[in-house]
């Protein structure tokens, strides 16, 4: 299924359409996956034929191609043509008053995201988050979450990804080991962490060691004192041991954005950092050929584990069960507005 001599990235595409160079690049560097934005994305014809772009310049049919459709303000696409899908926080709120309801229209929910995205080639969605925000932390988070104890993230988060999964789609668990804390949003500054193990430990860690078995998960840009003074968990390698070894994270675990102002350095040294501390792949979105080019020189092949854990996501695809999309779509409706 993977080809040998992957590199161990993800890039983003700068445009509707791929250019010369990026053609090249691709075919040179030989990338695991691509990620997809609302720049990518324009109208269904148009997707369809940027993947076949992709799968064109890489030899590959067998293509992740990820984006970020949580639904709420994290979603690629949007109307008129695909559907508005709610927030996680709304689903909390229904879970509030009634748990199996919340969990069954969250799992159809997710199926008809599934549906949308499978339909255009798209292969992994990164959702759920586990994400436990706290008072006082940054909005980033926020209406993002599926609830405010880890009991009520993990209920939705898990049926999040089971009804991805049915769908055909890999979801990917994010933020490990938490973002809910952070003061600051990683994307324009480095959050620093100082609470105790013990409490990370009784809280924010909570959902991602009950969701370890989530195929593909994404690193929190974030240090965490507790684990490593100095290092974002990301460039840590004492913090994607604890990610793998105490938490029991064995899926295909990626970098967040390499390009988010959290991470210091050249890209070069960052993508570097990344996979010495044991990241599996490295996470490059806003498609600029200077920037992939310095984190292409900071990457290397996949290592034997992170095809091992990259041929078990894609197996677990053999299990999905085709979308009724018109039955499915009455059921979560009637779950919505009862």
């Amino acid at each position: 299924m993977l080809p040998d001599n992957l590199q161990a990235s993800i890039y983003g595409i700068e445009g509707t359409s791929l250019t010369g160079e990026e053609k090249a690049f691709f075919a040179a560097q030989k990338p695991y996956g691509f990620i997809l934005f609302a720049r990518n994305c324009e109208q269904p014809e148009q997707i369809r034929a940027l993947i076949d772009q992709l799968k064109e310049c890489t030899g590959r049919d067998e293509l992740p191609v990820l984006i970020d459709q949580e639904g709420g303000r994290v979603a690629r696409l949007k109307p008129p043509h695909w559907r508005a899908a709610p927030p996680a926080e709304v689903f909390a709120e229904i879970a509030k008053r009634d748990q199996n309801r919340a969990e069954r229209a969250v799992y159809y929910n997710a199926r008809l995201i599934a549906a949308e995205l499978r339909d255009l080639g798209i292969t992994v969605n990164c959702a759920p988050l586990a994400d436990i925000p706290v008072p006082g932390s940054h909005t980033i988070i926020g209406d993002r979450a599926y609830g405010k104890t880890p009991a009520e993230v993990i209920r939705l988060a898990r049926r999040m990804s089971d009804g991805l999964l049915s769908g055909g789609v890999l979801p990917v668990l994010k933020h490990i080991p938490g973002h809910g804390r952070a003061r600051v949003d990683s994307h324009d500054d480095l959050p620093i962490v100082e609470a105790s193990l013990e409490e990370l430990e009784a809280s924010d860690f909570v959902p991602f060691k009950a969701l370890a078995d989530i195929p593909l998960g994404m690193t929190a840009h974030i240090v965490y004192t507790a684990l490593d003074k100095d290092r974002p968990a990301t460039t840590s390698p004492t913090a994607i041991a604890y990610i793998r070894n105490e938490i029991g994270y064995d899926g295909l675990l990626m970098s967040d954005d390499l390009s988010m102002k959290a991470l210091g350095g050249s890209f070069k040294q960052r993508a570097h950092d990344t996979l010495a501390a044991g990241c599996d792949l490295v996470l490059h979105c806003n498609g600029k050929m200077d920037e992939m080019k310095e984190v292409a020189q900071g990457a290397r092949p996949m290592t034997p584990d992170a095809y091992r854990r990259a041929v078990a996501a894609w197996t677990m695809l053999e299990e999905s069960q085709p979308v009724e999309w018109a039955t499915d779509l009455a059921e979560y409706e009637q779950l919505m507005s009862a």
